[in-house]
Order: C-alpha cells, then structure tokens, then sequence
C-alpha cells in the first residue's frame, strides 16, 4: 500500500502550519509500543472461544470491573489491560468464535494504564447505573449502552425481528432545535459467509492479507455512506447543545442523557483542512472519538450503533464478490467508483458522488479511510487458517496500531482493494505539539473517517463492553484538563 505520507508531503505540511499556530492544549499521552499482539489461541491451536450468547453474567459489568472500551480482563493475568480486553475469568478468551484478546502479552496497554483489580474503581462501578462522582449520579459515559439505552426514535422501517424483516431505513438524529435534525441512510447486509482476505494472486497483494479464511457474519445495518460533518459536528462540537442554549429551547430527557456523554475539546484548527464540510466525510478523529460518537448516537436515536468490526467491514465492502475491488479486477475501473490519488485533485469529495457497490454502499473503495473496532496485527489471519469464524475481532490492547479500511483520496489504487489493510501509527498525531497528546485528534489531513453500523442481534452487557469507548483515558484526560482553557 503507497504511503500517503510520501504523496503529498508538501500540501500536508502547507495546510497543517496554519492549523498549528492556533493550537489549543489537548489531553493523553499514547503508548509508544509499536508491537502487534499475538492472538490467543488454545493448547490445540484452535482459538478461545467462549459463548457470548449465554454469559454467566449479562447487564452492568460486575461491581469489581470497569466498564472501559472492552474490560473485564480478570485482576490475575500477566497482560495488561488494553482498550477492549473482554477476557471473562473463567475462559481462555474474549466473546468471538476467534477472537485473538492479546490479553498474554508484555508490552505496554493502550488507552488504559492497568488491569481491572489493580487500580483504583472506575465510575461506574459502585452499583449498577450509578458512578461515585461528587454527585453521585447516573454517569452514561462509564455504563455500557446497552444497559441504559432509551427508547428509539420512531422510525418504523428500522424495526426487525429477524433478518427477513430488515429494511433500508433514514435514522434521523433528532434535535430539540427546530431546522437542526440531521438524517442518513442505513442498508441492510444480510448475513453469511465470506472468504477474508486476498489469494496469493491477486495483484498488489501484501502478506497481512492472508492466509484467506472462512468467517461468518450475523446480519447488521451499515451507513450507506461515510459519516458527514454534518452528523458528527452536532456531537464533535457540541452543535446540539450549542444551538438549546442560544435558542433558548429547554433539554428533553433525552437531550440531558447524550449531554451528559464526554465530548471532545475544541479542535486546534478547522479539522476540514479546508475541503469542505457540508455533505463531506468527517475526518481526522482518533478510534476512540468514533467509538465515542457511536455510544451519542445510540443515546440520540434509542437504537444501538457502533463501528464495525474489520469481518464486517471486509464482507460488506465486498458485498459478495471475491475480485480484487467490488466492482472487478480491473483498476482502470476505479474511476468510478472511488476518489483515489489520480483522480482526487488531492482533497476528499462529498459522500455518494461515486458508483455504490453491489449491496449500495459508496465509498467503500477510497474517498477517505475507515476505522474499524480491531487492533492492527498483521499476521492475525493464520489464526483461523482452515477454519470458519464466527465475529472475530482482534480486541486493541494499545493504542498503536489500530485498522484503518478502504484507502483514502490519496492512496494509489491497490490501496483501495478490498482485502486492503492499514495499520494507524503514532506518527498520525506527529504534528501535535501537545504533551501530552490529543486522545480525541489525530493532525495528519489523510487520517480515517468511518461508518457506523447496527448490528440486527443487541448484545448482552459482556459482549457489549468489547464495543465500548475507554472510559479510563477520558477520565485521565478530562483530569488533565482541569482548569486549562
């Protein structure tokens, strides 16, 4: 995959110079492991898997485990605890057929400093749907989602039993200000089975891509486009409340729910970069504001919504095909359906503008990358060689590296290939002068966007915490923040 770093070194350091002279202080130094974890497997070299369907405990996580991105990971392992560990006490293993937590490892945690068990109770943990701030009231930001998730917003097309009732949808994010609602379409991607990754060959291949597997996908609902700035700005510039306050216009209940999730500080700079905004892709934020974003949704529109997990993104990008793109092998074609180096004019585009693939997503291919839930560990794959999976997800255990899909406006065209890997790196915030470093920011202009999707089968408490932002580094970063303006 080219670098972008190399493409357009030039533009990037024009556009970023301006940006930081207006710097304001943001929060979290990362990790400087660069190290990928192994994936767990079992004595036979089959992978940990543990039933999440039936959990010994659902809801509120146990009163001795904080609800970080995905905790649970037992006081007593040797690992430490990463962004999402999930490992219950009496299992080899995180929820997943195959899932790989790299809760074994040696090197350094991510977002999170320690294992649960060993510092200090996070909020949330007192009793269930209550935090021990100085108020001691019900905090959204530390409690699964899932376990206080209001009721949905009528839309009635979004309703679905099963997968045979699962219909396209317009979820509209509402907004207690008159004019302000914001909507985008969701498409549903019915369940099955998918080869992942790349035959040795295909064209451009890079070794992470392989060996290709078996896995199969449970029936979701995915963004028919990326996420705009003008759904993300509402929550990633506190629009909405903003707009109550200068209108006048009292909170709902609901309103005081999503107001009460972390929002990030102020941007340095126009984190457009001066492409665009209204219809264009929200860019430039860390894994952790998109999964952030998801958890504000999901309190906006009473329907729970998250990021994908990299399987998923792969099968709904391929959309049942096994070519190299969605629309073929030939890159000649490319044109139209992605923005990609040669034909970008060195900016993103607004969303839709291209030929959606098969199952009419757009964008899947270039315009801007996409986060995904998992860590970035390039020989994960040999893990579930000659099996079939189910919901594998490398659950992140540092913050460096992260998967990134699809290849941005700037990439060449094997970069946009469906089976198309690329790791994040902490040279994607190089340019932040801050110490310690944003947690919600990255300050390179190529860096991901991404999509939400909403799986059609809600999970249960444990499951649910492996989707969850790190409550810990916003609790050490809002710390950090006391008093600074």
């Amino acid at each position: 995959m080219t670098s972008v770093v190399s493409n357009r070194p030039v533009v990037q350091a024009s556009l970023l110079a301006s940006a930081l002279a207006t710097a304001l202080l943001l929060g979290c130094t990362p990790t400087t492991s660069e190290q990928p974890p192994p994936a767990i497997t079992t004595s036979t070299g089959i992978p940990a898997t543990p039933d999440v369907e039936s959990p010994s405990e659902g809801g509120l996580p146990d009163p001795e485990e904080a609800p970080g991105e995905a905790q649970g990971t037992p006081a007593e392992t040797e690992g430490p605890a990463g962004e999402a560990q999930g490992t219950p006490a009496e299992t080899e293993g995180p929820p997943g057929e195959a899932q790989g937590t790299p809760a074994e490892t040696e090197g350094p945690p991510g977002e999170t400093e320690a294992a649960p068990g060993e510092t200090e109770k996070a909020p949330g943990e007192a009793a269930p749907g209550e935090n021990p701030t100085s108020e001691n009231k019900f905090n959204p930001t530390w409690v699964p989602t899932v376990a206080w998730l209001p009721e949905p917003v009528g839309v009635p097309e979004s309703k679905a039993e099963q997968e045979a009732d699962m219909k396209p949808y317009t979820e509209e994010i509402p907004s207690s200000v008159p004019g302000t609602d914001v909507t985008f379409e969701m498409v549903p991607i019915r369940g099955g089975k998918f080869m992942m990754g790349s035959p040795v060959d295909e064209k451009e291949r890079n070794d992470d891509e392989g060996p290709q597997h078996e896995v199969a996908i449970e029936p979701f609902w995915m963004g028919k486009c990326e996420v705009t700035w003008d759904e993300y700005e509402p929550w990633g510039l506190g629009l909405d409340q903003q707009r109550r306050e200068i209108t006048g216009v009292k909170p709902t209940e609901r309103d005081t729910l999503t107001d009460a999730i972390a929002q990030p500080t102020k941007p340095y700079s126009d984190m457009t970069f001066s492409m665009g905004k209204t219809g264009y892709p929200a860019i430039c934020m860390t894994q952790l504001a998109a999964r952030m974003y998801c958890k504000w949704l999901s309190a906006k529109t009473g329907r729970f919504y998250r990021l994908p997990t990299e399987a998923e993104w792969e099968y709904a990008c391929r959309a049942g095909t096994a070519t190299a793109y969605s629309f073929g092998d030939d890159p000649d074609e490319l044109d139209d359906y992605a923005w990609h180096f040669d034909n970008s004019d060195d900016k993103y585009h607004k969303v839709g503008q291209k030929k959606p693939n098969p199952w009419g997503l757009h964008d899947m291919h270039g315009n801007v990358s996409e986060w995904v839930l998992d860590q970035y560990v390039p020989d994960y794959y040999k893990t579930f060689a000659g099996k079939t999976t189910t919901r594998p997800l490398a659950v992140p255990t540092k913050l460096y590296p992260r998967v990134a899909r699809g290849g941005c406006w700037d990439d060449d065209p094997d970069g946009l290939r469906s089976a198309a890997r690329l790791g994040s790196s902490i040279d994607w915030n190089m340019q932040d002068p801050q110490i310690p470093q944003s947690i919600w920011y990255h300050t390179e202009i190529y860096c991901p966007g991404f999509r939400v999707v909403r799986p059609l089968r809600v999970p249960d408490g444990e499951e649910a915490k492996l989707y969850e932002p790190d409550y810990k580094a916003v609790k050490e970063y809002q710390e950090a923040q006391a008093g600074k303006q």
